[in-house]
Parts: C-alpha cells; structure tokens; sequence
C-alpha cells in the first residue's frame, strides 16, 4: 500500500508561477496511485484568452494526454483552491478518485460552496474530497494578489 504524501507544495509551486504571469495563483498537479506526477499547471485564463484554463482543466487535459485516454482513474487532483463549478464538473467527467485542495472558496466555489456539484444527483462521479491542505499558504497567495491589484 502506497503512503499518502500530499503533492500540495508542488501545486503551490505552480499556483505562485501563475502569479508572476500575472494569473490568479492557482496551481494543480495530478498524481497516479504509484504518485508519479503526470501533470501540473497553474491558471492561464489571461494568458490564452480562454476562460476555461484553469489549472485544473489544464492538468486534466495534461493528465489524459500522458496517459492516451479521456478518464483518470485511480488518479488523484491537488488544487490550492476550491474547484469552481465548471472544474468540479470536468474532475467529475475525468473521473478521478480523489481530490484534495488547499483553500476554500466561499464566493465561487463549486464544491463545498455554490453549486455543490458533487452533491447533485446528474453529477456523474463524486470523488473523496479532502480540503484544507495547505490552505493558510494558498490563502496567502491569493490575498497577496489581489491587494497588489487594488
């Protein structure tokens, strides 16, 4: 059996180079169940001017990509925030086994707050959800960025 090691520092790693692009710091990695990381991103919205490049959808499509197939099972996400409602659904429609994710996200959160997709009975696949980790370094990042903006 396969000790649980987080791979939120490497998440956190990608969320902080998404701020130097000036991106909103948010970072995810995705890990098999040996740990290999197959993939890692952080957001690109502005970058690509595309609003679906969150760092989750990106490390999804990553994630499949290296693996030669649209669902990911037996993988795990790490995200320093709480999904929003579209990256709670396509981690549902990816089917990962677990997601773990850094700080919550009272106003645009679509697992624990909001939308609550996992919660909904059309929802294809729930993962087991674990928040909280490393949510004071995620927190900070994100106050960090956005007080640079005001």
């Amino acid at each position: 059996m396969i000790r649980f090691r987080s791979y939120m520092p490497l998440a956190l790693r990608e969320a902080r180079n998404a701020a130097t692009r000036g991106e909103v710091p948010v970072g995810a990695v995705i890990v098999d169940r040996s740990g290999t990381v197959l993939a890692a991103a952080g957001n690109r919205t502005r970058e690509r001017n595309d609003p679906t490049a969150h760092a989750e959808v990106l490390a999804i499509r990553a994630a499949c990509a290296a693996l030669g197939q649209e669902r990911l099972l037996d993988c795990d996400l790490y995200v320093t925030l709480e999904p929003c409602a579209m990256c709670a659904q396509a981690v549902a429609h990816a089917r990962l086994r677990r997601l773990y994710y850094g700080a919550s996200d009272p106003r645009s959160g679509g697992v624990a707050h909001g939308a609550r997709v996992f919660s909904h009975p059309q929802c294809h696949h729930v993962p087991q959800v674990y928040d909280g980790l490393e949510a004071d370094a995620a927190r900070k990042l994100l106050t960090s960025f956005f007080e640079k903006l005001r």
